[in-house]
């Protein structure tokens, strides 16, 4: 180990233990300013929930009126709680109206996205 780092800083070698859910949702706006402020409260909203890693929104550059929302979770059993969440139904809710087609969400594994502490 190098001199000038720390144990505690050092990141885990052994990634085998880091159980990771990512979720991604694309929404493609009829009102981009109204979806835009749905999706910004519910990402601020989440982000305090329980294996809550971060969650993100961008707009896409290529496709206007796209929104993306990935989504990291410390297990599938959190991200599954939070998908029952007060703020996930409220997020769907909200969203009427303001779709031109129906969000796409995908659920994936993280082969080799992790996050350093």
């Amino acid at each position: 180990m190098p001199e000038d780092v720390s144990p505690s800083e050092t990141p885990p070698t052994d990634a085998g233990d880091v159980e990771l859910a990512i979720v991604t949702m694309v929404f493609d706006a009829s009102d981009a300013d109204g979806l835009a402020a749905v999706l910004s409260k519910y990402v601020v909203m989440s982000r305090g929930h329980d294996g809550c890693r971060n969650i993100d929104l961008c707009a896409s550059v290529t496709t206007p009126g796209r929104f993306v929302v990935l989504e990291k979770w410390e297990s599938i059993d959190a991200q599954r709680a939070h998908f029952d969440s007060a703020e996930m139904v409220g997020m769907a809710e909200s969203c009427t109206g303001l779709l031109s087609r129906a969000p796409q969400i995908d659920l994936l594994e993280g082969v080799s996205a992790h996050d350093l502490v």
